[in-house]
């Protein structure tokens, strides 16, 4: 895999634009267009609100972003916290058919993230929450 870029910040919600302007910076230099890249960027947005709001609960942490390609020029993104760790994987996806009343609270920004991408990916690796978001290059051509 070839490593485009990297950057490493604070688990805050006050460098959640710098972050999101690094993503979009790396999608567009791939060749991906508006619409890709505000998928990518939403996907990204679900992921990192969640590493804030409950990786290290109430002490400091910091998050990585790594931009990639793989063999196949896929695009490819590496989110890694060193928080507790919580495979994403493992939320239920809930049930949008249900009345809304009936509703469990949850899981719609892993929903997205999952349908937003073409795979997600979780594991656990040297005391590291590492998340992997794959978008492939296809979808470069067809946001044209």
């Amino acid at each position: 895999m070839k490593v485009l870029s990297h950057i490493k910040l604070p688990a805050r919600l006050e460098y959640l634009q710098t972050f999101m302007d690094f993503v979009s910076s790396c999608a567009g230099e791939q060749g991906f267009g508006q619409k890709g890249i505000n998928e990518i960027e939403l996907a990204t947005e679900e992921a990192l609100v969640n590493i804030f709001n409950y990786a290290y609960k109430g002490t400091n942490g910091e998050v990585e972003i790594t931009c990639k390609l793989d063999n196949n020029n896929n695009f490819i993104l590496e989110i890694a916290d060193s928080g507790f760790p919580f495979n994403v994987l493992s939320v239920e996806d809930p049930d949008i058919t249900a009345d809304i009343s009936e509703r469990q609270i949850g899981g719609l920004g892993v929903l997205l993230m999952k349908k937003l991408t073409d795979s997600v990916q979780y594991r656990y690796e040297g005391d590291k929450n590492i998340l992997t978001l794959i978008f492939l290059k296809i979808k470069v051509i067809s946001d044209k």
